[in-house]
């Protein structure tokens, strides 16, 4: 397994990484076990980069992950705060911070966060010096290692890296959302914060498995909010409508090298873009996890697989994503 440093938070992370949201039941039912044999798999093939958020599955999510921690150790935890409350401004304050850092420490059973980052919150919130002042307070107190944020726009990342402590940048990047690579990742690399890509696999479009007649539960987020009807429509199928994606999928399926999935080859393109610190796609079992941790050992695309992926996104999918976000 590669790993890459990541100068503002002084340590280096996997560049392939493991997003804990399905551990929390929010995608459907994931059993114990089940989760508890994901993420041993991910660390048994190298991963030491493990994101979660005090929301998924209400604090299921990150008290698995305090489980495996206690079990297995050395592996870098980063979480999530900021969406227990009505999304407004008013609420990112530094009350609210202290009263959910305190449930995520008592959730994970540790004392000190590795990553605290904020969830995607209001555009506002990113330009608060208020916000950052009571975030380098956690830092000093102890309560946290360091901050990041997670975000829904290239414009709010920008404005976040604009402050000097800000150790990371969460934001969707996939073949199916490019815009990232333009001013994000360069910004980042300049000042040496990590780009942790998220949704790399679009809600599991990019995985090809999926077809016109698949259905989702009725308590997949790929069913109830398919229009955007519970948050940010970018979070899934990265904004791009269903059928747009299908024919997308079939494109990129013939750029595929023989003895790849689509799946790694996704993220394998991910991994080769420069500024990425971590690719952190989600497994609902320990095959899964094992899987996409292979494509961190992958030859890098050739130049005609990488224009390949911008011809299909440039012609199918820019005009309905690119502007958005």
């Amino acid at each position: 397994m590669e790993n890459r440093k990541i100068t503002r938070l002084g340590r280096e992370v996997s560049v392939v990484g493991l997003g804990c949201w399905q551990l929390g039941a929010d995608w459907g039912e994931v059993d114990e076990n089940d989760a508890l044999a994901v993420l041993n798999a991910a660390a048994d093939n190298g991963v030491t980069f493990f994101d979660t958020a005090d929301v998924y599955g209400d604090g299921r999510s990150e008290r698995l992950v305090g489980r495996f921690l206690a079990e297995r150790g050395d592996v870098f935890v980063a979480t999530k705060m900021g969406r227990r409350l009505e999304q407004v401004p008013e609420n990112y304050v530094r009350a609210n911070f202290r009263e959910w850092n305190d449930r995520s420490r008592r959730n994970l059973g540790v004392d000190t966060l590795d990553l605290v980052q904020l969830h995607c919150p209001p555009t506002p919130v990113y330009s608060s010096d208020a916000v950052y002042d009571a975030l380098d307070e956690m830092v000093a107190e102890g309560r946290i290692k360091a901050y990041g944020v997670s975000v829904e726009t290239c414009e709010e990342a920008l404005t976040a890296l604009a402050r000097p402590n800000v150790a990371s940048v969460q934001i969707i990047l996939n073949c199916l959302r490019l815009k990232p690579l333009e001013r994000v990742l360069p910004a980042a690399a300049e000042a040496g914060a990590g780009i942790i890509a998220r949704v790399p696999l679009a809600s599991g479009l990019l995985s090809g498995r999926y077809t016109a007649d698949t259905t989702f539960a009725e308590n997949d987020h790929r069913t109830y909010n398919r229009h955007g009807e519970a948050f940010d429509v970018g979070e899934t199928f990265s904004g791009v409508p269903y059928e747009v994606g299908l024919q997308a999928v079939e494109r990129l399926r013939g750029l595929v090298p023989a003895g790849q999935t689509l799946a790694q080859f996704a993220l394998r393109w991910i991994i080769d873009q420069p500024g990425v610190s971590t690719v952190i796609p989600g497994a609902r079992n320990a095959s899964q996890a094992a899987a996409n941790t292979a494509a961190a050992a992958l030859p890098p695309l050739s130049a005609e697989a990488l224009d390949g992926v911008r011809e299909t996104y440039d012609e199918l999918v820019r005009p309905l994503v690119h502007d958005r976000w």
